[in-house]
């Protein structure tokens, strides 16, 4: 008999503390002290790692970018990792545009990707970057600790990551975050 009520009981033990954890959560989300896309970064206050990588190919697409390039960048640029394939890359494109035409570098990087894919996507979505590299095996996303795509990340003027976003950028999150934070990386 005892062991039928242990059965019996394991489960609900389970769904309480379940339900422990989710009440929590929700809680914290409440108080503005947990924001499910924001992921914890190891770059974070450290400078853009060593790296090299090709170029989509063709005109200002043929050169690449370089850990190097973004480790004295002069001043604050975004770094935004994104893919044709990726459905919320679509949705985040018109506000890269904007960031684009407001005057902040941003540099693309495609994460296993092909280029011909690449090449449409930014025909029919519109190019904001000022430069385009491939990551086609993804090795360089996993040194900067990308989850999936897309993901931005805020370099300073000194060349530090100062900020990532895991998602689709959106006005709210660009007014938000960003914006204070471009105050303060200049």
């Amino acid at each position: 008999m005892n062991r039928r009520r242990l059965l019996l009981g394991l489960p609900l033990g389970v769904v309480a503390v379940a339900a422990t954890g989710w009440g929590v959560m929700l809680a914290r989300m409440r108080e503005g002290e947990f924001d499910p896309h924001t992921l914890p970064s190891p770059l974070i206050g450290r400078h853009v790692p060593d790296f090299s990588l090709p170029g989509l190919g063709g005109g200002s697409f043929a050169s690449g970018i370089t850990g190097t390039e973004l480790q004295k960048p002069g001043r604050p640029m975004l770094v935004n990792f994104f893919a044709s394939w990726c459905v919320p890359c679509v949705e985040e494109a018109p506000v890269l545009a904007q960031l684009a035409h407001q005057g902040l570098p941003l540099w693309g990087i495609t994460y296993k990707d092909a280029p011909d894919a690449t090449a449409a996507y930014l025909a029919s979505h519109g190019n904001p970057y000022a430069r385009i590299a491939v990551d086609r095996p993804g090795r360089v996303a996993i040194d900067w600790g990308v989850y999936g795509v897309p993901e931005t990340y805020l370099i300073d003027a000194a060349g530090i990551v100062r900020w990532r976003f895991a998602g689709a950028l959106t006005n709210t999150v660009i007014d938000r975050d960003l914006v204070p934070l471009l105050r303060t990386a200049s």
